[in-house]
């Protein structure tokens, strides 16, 4: 039978008290950067979060109006792809005529930005000139309507709303996914 010779193997695993721990202090060192770097990064989100830079916060409410103050719109310039918002237009005493609100929507506030429901039901809408003539009844002045969107597209969206011969009023959505 050959002998075969023994040799220690250098052992590096440090010991306590001659209990092995197998710790690696400069790995330890790296992880626990890598760990504080994470939850910066998961700060931040949560921050954008808040402020509303994902949407529905107070950085994602805008306010748009036509320059010679017959509407004025409400909406959230950044929404979430599939999640209900709401577009509010206000109309000033000179919007009204005859009793009625003549307002022009483009089709990206239809289609792309998934109008679902608008408040109060217009009286009539027409198609068209690539999008709807909606025709409110209106008592008088200052009148709202109300549009419920849910977008299901993401991207940059931009919509044209305008009361009819005045001003329009041009802005865009960002929605995410």
């Amino acid at each position: 039978m050959a002998e075969t010779s023994l040799t220690p193997v250098d052992d590096t695993v440090p010991k306590v008290d001659e209990l092995a721990v197998g710790e690696d202090l400069a790995f330890q060192h790296r992880w626990w950067r890598f760990e504080r770097a994470i939850w910066s990064v998961f700060l931040v989100i949560i921050l954008c979060d808040l402020v509303g830079l994902l949407g529905h916060g107070w950085l994602a409410d805008a306010k748009a109006s036509s320059s010679d103050g017959t509407l004025a719109i409400d909406y959230e310039r950044i929404e979430r792809g599939n999640s209900p918002s709401t577009m509010k237009l206000h109309f000033g005493p000179a919007a009204i005529h005859n009793g009625r609100v003549r307002v022009f929507v483009s089709n990206s506030v239809i289609r792309e930005l998934g109008a679902q429901r608008i408040s109060p039901q217009p009286a009539e809408s027409a198609i068209g000139a690539g999008g709807v003539t909606y025709q409110f009844p209106a008592t008088g002045g200052p009148a709202d309507v109300q549009f419920q969107l849910e977008p299901t597209e993401p991207g940059m969206h931009r919509f044209h709303i305008a009361v009819a011969d005045k001003p329009a009023v041009d802005a865009r959505i960002f929605v995410l996914p």
